[in-house]
């Protein structure tokens, strides 16, 4: 049995994945728990993904499908497995069934747990998790026994997940519907897709997901020629790259115009800059010479020189007395 269990936040598929691995005896493949345990025993991919996550990147896709190879390469999974958390979106489906046609474990079905929104909200603020054993109730629908069954015979210690609040469930909702929901209809062109009512009761939710495990399975697709397989590949390259290049071409010109903003803007704060240093320096200047004035025998030295050359400019010469100083250099220059 090679499951992959879809459904929105709070759809049930980590309790129902529970009771087929106790009912099984075939383990849970969770991409996030996969992840923590790589970065928690610092494996290479491990420190890979904590890279990725420490700059506020995804984890790359390459990087989980290498740590789902190994985890499907133990004894354990074997005879089957459940993915829950991966894939997300139709092209990591495609490289999840590349994959599993490499290593010769190709799905048997794909179970979407659909729920009503409303029941979904009702779901999520109600849950809570043991920080002692993690394991997940519901004080709805699923809450801790009376006894404690804790690890050690303790009572559960429950808190609530921080993005359990509705504002945090609302968007967590739209980016399932945005991102998730399209693998809904590409498993079903695969005749892959099995659909379940994951509302109600557990145990309900539980008998109708065995009922649809264990009827027949859905007919393969024919097999595609190998040059129309190619001829498909080479038109979904073609516009991967038209994708690409149409990308890049809006991040140059979005780039360019952030640019050009932030020159404008550093031009304006200069203007702005200079400007308050000029202020600045005149106000400074002003405040100085009112500070520093000139003594009292400065301003009589400077009187003194004033009045001197209003006296000169007031008593001129005579013509006479003119013409006397330019015949005594005319006869100083003749005797030269």
């Amino acid at each position: 049995m090679r499951l992959v269990l879809l459904g929105a936040p709070g759809s049930g598929k980590g309790t129902q994945a529970q009771r087929l691995v106790e009912r099984h005896g075939i383990p849970q493949v969770s991409s996030g728990d996969l992840l923590r345990e790589a970065v928690a025993r610092q494996t290479p991919l491990g420190l890979e993904a904590k890279a990725a996550m420490d700059a506020g990147r995804l984890v790359a896709d390459e990087v989980v499908l290498a740590m789902i190879r190994e985890r499907l390469a133990r004894p354990d999974a074997a005879r089957g497995f459940i993915l829950d958390g991966f894939p997300r979106n139709a092209a990591q489906a495609d490289a999840l069934n590349r994959l599993l046609a490499e290593i010769g474990q190709p799905l048997d079905a794909v179970v979407l747990m659909d729920v009503d929104t409303a029941v979904l909200f009702r779901r999520l603020t109600g849950r809570r998790t043991c920080r002692r054993c993690a394991r997940v109730f519901n004080v709805y629908s699923n809450p801790p026994g009376e006894v404690p069954d804790c690890d050690g015979g303790l009572p559960h210690e429950l808190f609530q997940r921080p993005d359990d609040n509705e504002q945090t469930i609302a968007h967590r909702l739209e980016v399932y519907g945005e991102q998730t929901a399209p693998l809904i209809a590409y498993y079903r062109r695969r005749r892959l897709l099995k659909v379940i009512d994951a509302g109600g009761d557990l145990d309900a939710v539980y008998a109708r997901l065995e009922q649809v495990l264990s009827g027949p399975a859905a007919p393969r697709r024919a097999s595609v020629p190998v040059a129309r397989r190619r001829r498909a590949a080479i038109r979904r390259k073609g516009k991967v790259k038209k994708m690409a290049n149409r990308t890049v071409r809006k991040a140059t010109r979005t780039v360019a115009r952030v640019e050009k903003k932030v020159e404008k803007t550093a031009r304006r704060n200069l203007r702005k800059a200079r400007k308050s240093v000029s202020k600045a320096a005149g106000r400074a200047g002003s405040n100085v010479r009112r500070v520093v004035k000139p003594t009292l025998a400065q301003r009589a030295g400077r009187g003194v020189r004033k009045a001197v050359a209003r006296v000169k400019k007031a008593v001129r010469p005579s013509a006479a007395k003119r013409a006397r100083r330019a015949v005594r250099k005319a006869t100083r220059k003749l005797k030269r």
